[in-house]
């Protein structure tokens, strides 16, 4: 690779390592399996970064590949996935308490949703991307990206965890905000 071409890419990697890294565990919900994932996608992005640094968006194509890599897990060989309740992020104030709660019931519950649900929920309402580029990184259509959403929303809804977070939350039980 020139070196042109890997200061970019070393460069992409040190603004986005962190976002990715997230996003992966958001799909995962593991940290050691979200970092394995990211490495696994940064490499595949490393051997074809000439191609992947002329697109318009480089990020969306490694996210995309991150989805991609985290099928294949499940596509290979069957995985037997033991999440775990803490998120990968250093213990907060006593004033964020009842924030992690939160969190912590939602990524529970986003755990619990098939992996392609999973993928358009945290694509669509956690990176906030359109349909339209959620479908793009996906590879499928805006209308399986709608239907995806919504019976995956369906599914947390009727969650009761996550039911009895909302409530203390709007009561003002959940700690402070």
């Amino acid at each position: 690779m020139q070196a042109e071409l890997e200061g970019q890419f070393q460069e992409f990697v040190r603004a986005r390592w962190s976002h990715l890294v997230r996003t992966a565990y958001l799909l995962t919900g593991d940290a050691h399996h979200a970092e394995d994932l990211t490495q696994t996608a940064l490499t595949k992005a490393y051997r074809s970064w000439r191609r992947v640094a002329r697109t318009d968006n480089p990020e969306a194509y490694v996210r995309r590949m991150l989805v991609s890599c985290n099928s294949d897990r499940f596509r290979k060989r069957r995985v037997q996935e033991a999440l775990t309740a803490a998120p990968p992020e250093p213990p907060a104030a006593d004033g964020d308490v009842g924030r992690i709660a939160e969190r912590g019931a939602l990524l529970g519950a986003l755990a619990q949703l098939p992996p392609r649900q999973r993928a358009v929920v945290v694509m669509r309402y956690w990176e906030d991307l359109s349909e339209a580029e959620v479908a793009e990184v996906l590879g499928c259509s805006p209308g399986t990206v709608k239907s995806q959403a919504s019976k995956g929303l369906a599914k947390l809804r009727a969650l009761p965890g996550l039911a009895r977070v909302a409530d203390e939350s709007s009561t003002g039980r959940g700690g402070s905000r």
